[in-house]
């Protein structure tokens, strides 16, 4: 008796989309959601994949654009990254933000679907910002883990110590991944999933990170962090225009 296809469905913000890691040959960004189709279809063989997360979309955004088509597709899997850019606004409600986790996580989970989250790691050594949200860090991991005990979400991974608080897994803006990063990331999804050989996603590479220096500070601000500030004073959005790189529910392959 042939096994049906595992369908797996990402929904989230720009991390989900892959900004930060190689594109694919046509321009596509790669990314993690996309490594671990590929790592989920080597164990468990084929794979229906779909896409849908769009950069900059605060988490009632990914409720109302993403919710109800990823539903449809009665995926086996889901992974969702939301709640980080709600972090970077001015005007944060931890109790709103946990009502709207809630109800993205709720449904597929009653539905049997796996959920994984992807936890909000320290990154005060990474980035300016890193001490600017570290409190507010705490409260959404705390909401993710509020989420495994009360509507059967997979337990967070624990990010301490991980190569995710390393300059290296993360991208010259310091808000996405690098390449290193999305490969550890996909494998460490992969490894909360159970694909086995994927325990070595926490190691952090030998050798010492890239040193911050006030010049690497200031040529950061001037190249990322201003365009940032300019598209919130303006009421804009990365995601403005934006629509997910991978719609429908199809064969996991590469991009041409």
């Amino acid at each position: 008796m042939t096994t049906p296809p595992l369908r797996y469905v990402a929904i989230g913000d720009s991390l989900s989309e892959g900004i930060g890691d190689e594109p694919w040959p046509d321009g596509t960004p790669r990314g993690w959601t996309d490594r671990l189709a590929e790592l989920l279809g080597a164990h468990h063989g084929e794979v229906d994949y779909a896409n849908l997360a769009v950069r900059g979309q605060r988490a009632h955004e990914v409720l109302a654009t993403q919710v109800e088509a990823a539903l449809v597709m009665e995926p086996d899997v889901v992974t969702l990254t939301a709640g980080m850019n709600d972090l970077l606004r001015p005007r944060f409600d931890p109790d709103v933000l946990r009502a709207t986790l809630a109800e993205i996580v709720a449904p597929f989970t009653a539905k049997g679907a796996r959920l994984v989250v992807v936890p909000i790691p320290d990154i005060r050594s990474v980035s300016p910002t890193g001490r600017l949200l570290a409190r507010r860090r705490v409260v959404l991991n705390e909401i993710y883990a509020w989420l495994s005990t009360e509507h059967g979400m997979e337990p967070p991974a624990m990010t301490t110590g991980t190569i995710f608080e390393d300059r290296r897994a993360w991208a010259d803006d310091r808000l996405h991944l690098s390449p290193l990063g999305h490969e550890r990331l996909a494998m460490a999804a992969a490894d909360a999933l159970g694909v086995p050989d994927v325990g070595a996603w926490a190691a952090v590479p030998r050798g010492d990170p890239p040193r911050r220096s006030v010049r690497s500070e200031v040529a950061w601000a001037k190249q990322y962090l201003g365009p940032w500030v300019g598209r919130r004073l303006t009421g804009r959005s990365s995601g403005d225009g934006v629509v997910a790189k991978r719609p429908d529910l199809t064969g996991w392959q590469p991009p041409a």
